[in-house]
């Protein structure tokens, strides 16, 4: 297996930074981040591509894309109309069409909104990425059909039937699935939504491979144990998971690739002597970067 692995940035967001920091006060998360004057911080939507990963191109997630019409774009602050991540795939090689699988971590519109084409007037919501399988987490899927009235404004109404209809959706129940067998091991997280679904790309030995943290750890200042979004469901639940999931991590020398954070795709993970986690031998971005490496 010679597997190379891209960072591919997606639309980009400003949202407020007391939503995206929970209950940490903001005199603590704007040394982390700067807010605008509306209060509001940068955000990537950025996805992960895999060339050669069990023989398959795959993207991991889609980032919000350009679905949005003009009035709800800027609601949720998206900067971009176009949609980003086609041309950033373009720049790495490849076409929607030669995508063979896109693993969604969960159905939020900033995750998977950019399997839909750009909004334009008059016409519906269309799928992209004609010849590939779709992989979700069964119960999240089960989330998706009846969400919560605490969070069914984050799920995109139309995607649910698109991807079904595609006849192309992979429902994925335990720590592997068909299409990409041993070769990326699931990881599961009810804290931020029921079901959601952290994909590691395998290092030999099961040692240095990468772990797609989607929202458990949405970038750097969240490897904190106690740093959680507002967004999260049971931030409490959250942070047990993401202390298990760290210790994992970080025993095994695999390294987080974070899809939120506007200057870091991907670190490794530490520990302090006072039981603090914190990010290490941080990457702006990845260019073909080999799996081993």
């Amino acid at each position: 297996m010679n597997t190379r692995l891209w960072s591919v940035m997606g639309n980009s967001q400003r949202l407020d930074g007391g939503a995206m920091f929970g209950n940490v006060p903001r005199a603590m998360w704007q040394q982390w981040i700067e807010p605008d004057a509306a209060h509001r911080i940068p955000l990537a939507c950025r996805a992960l591509l895999a060339r050669d990963l069990a023989g398959k191109t795959v993207l991991f997630e889609a980032g919000i894309g350009a679905f949005f019409e003009p009035k709800l774009r800027e609601r949720f602050g998206v900067v971009e109309s176009r949609h980003v991540l086609l041309d950033s795939l373009a720049e790495a090689g490849v076409g929607h069409e030669d995508i063979d699988l896109v693993v969604l971590s969960h159905l939020h519109f900033d995750h998977a909104g950019g399997l839909l084409a750009a909004w334009a007037e008059g016409e519906p919501p269309r799928l992209l990425f004609p010849n590939a399988r779709f992989l979700v987490g069964a119960a999240h899927w089960a989330r998706a059909h009846t969400p919560h009235p605490r969070d069914r404004a984050s799920f995109i109404p139309e995607l649910v039937g698109l991807l079904e209809s595609s006849g192309r959706l992979e429902l994925v129940d335990g720590p592997h699935s068909s299409s990409l067998g041993e070769a990326v091991r699931f990881h599961f997280s009810d804290g931020h939504t029921p079901g959601l679904m952290l994909s590691e790309i395998v290092g030999k030995d099961g040692r240095g491979g990468v772990l797609f943290c989607a929202d458990l750890i949405p970038g750097r200042p969240w490897v904190h144990l106690p740093v959680t979004m507002g967004y999260d469901r049971s931030p409490e639940l959250l942070i047990d998971e993401k202390r298990r999931l760290l210790d994992e991590m970080r025993t095994r020398g695999v390294r987080l690739f974070f899809t939120h954070d506007h200057g870091c795709a991907m670190a490794g993970v530490d520990c302090d002597a006072k039981g603090r986690y914190g990010p290490i031998d941080a990457q702006a971005r990845l260019d073909g970067l080999p799996l081993a490496a």
